[in-house]
C-alpha cells in the first residue's frame, strides 16, 4: 500500500491542482465520442450520408473515405468542446500532488449560498495512483470537513460517463438525488445526463 498524506490546499499547489484535474477529465474524451456516436440522430446522419454518397458515386471507396473523414472531424470537434468545458471548469476555480478535492457552499441560483450545504468539486486522482484508496480518503476528508463545520449535507454532480466516480460516491454513502439533461444545446443534442448525488450529514456521527 503506497503512503500518502492529505493536507489542506496551499497557494503553491495551484498549477499542480489544475493539472491533476485537467488530466483526469481529459480521459473521458474518447468515451464522450462513443456516447455521441451511439445517439440515434448520429447513427441516422451517418447512415444517410453513407447512402447518399454510395448512390451518387457508385463506388464503395469514396463513401468509406468520406465517412472516415467525417468521423475524424467529429471526434476533433468533440475534443475541442470537451477541452473548452475543462478550461471553463478551471476558470471557475482554481508539484507533486497525486489527487485533489474541494468543497464550497452550494449556490442557490440567485447569487447566494444555500445555508448548511456544501458541493463537492474537482475530485481527481492521477491515473497511476488509482486503486490505492486515495479517492476514498479524499472523499471521507471532504465529508469530515463538512461535518466538523455543522453542515447538513454535501452534494455533487456527475456526468453519465463517470461510471467509476459514481460507484465511488455510492460506496461513500452518497445517494442519487436528481437526474437531468445538461440544459444547453450541446447537452440536449448529445444527451449529456447529469446525476446529482447527496450525502445527508444530519444524524451521522
Amino acid at each position: 500500500m503506497a503512503e500518502y498524506r492529505i493536507r489542506p490546499y496551499r497557494d503553491e499547489d495551484y498549477e499542480a491542482v489544475r493539472e491533476v484535474f485537467a488530466t483526469g477529465m481529459s480521459e473521458y474524451a474518447p468515451a464522450l465520442c462513443l456516447h455521441v456516436l451511439r445517439q440515434p440522430w448520429a447513427l441516422l446522419a451517418l447512415g444517410c450520408t453513407f447512402g447518399l454518397l454510395l448512390a451518387s458515386a457508385r463506388s464503395l471507396l469514396l463513401p468509406v473515405l468520406a465517412l472516415t473523414l467525417l468521423l475524424a472531424l467529429a471526434r476533433h470537434l468533440l475534443g475541442c468542446i470537451w477541452s473548452a468545458y475543462i478550461d471553463r471548469c478551471l476558470g471557475d476555480d482554481l508539484r507533486r500532488g497525486v489527487g485533489t478535492v474541494g468543497v464550497r457552499p452550494v449556490d442557490n441560483g440567485g447569487g447566494g449560498a444555500t445555508d448548511g450545504e456544501l458541493v463537492l468539486k474537482r475530485m481527481s486522482v492521477r491515473k497511476d495512483y488509482r486503486g490505492l484508496g486515495i479517492a476514498t480518503a479524499l472523499g471521507r476528508t471532504a465529508l469530515a470537513f463538512a461535518r466538523q463545520r455543522g453542515c447538513r449535507a454535501v452534494v455533487l454532480n456527475t456526468l453519465m460517463l463517470q461510471h467509476e466516480a459514481r460507484a465511488l460516491y455510492e460506496r461513500l454513502g452518497f445517494r442519487q438525488h436528481h437526474r437531468y439533461v445538461l440544459p444547453t444545446a450541446y447537452g440536449r443534442l448529445a444527451n449529456c445526463t447529469v446525476t446529482t448525488y447527496r450525502y445527508d450529514l444530519s444524524g451521522t456521527p
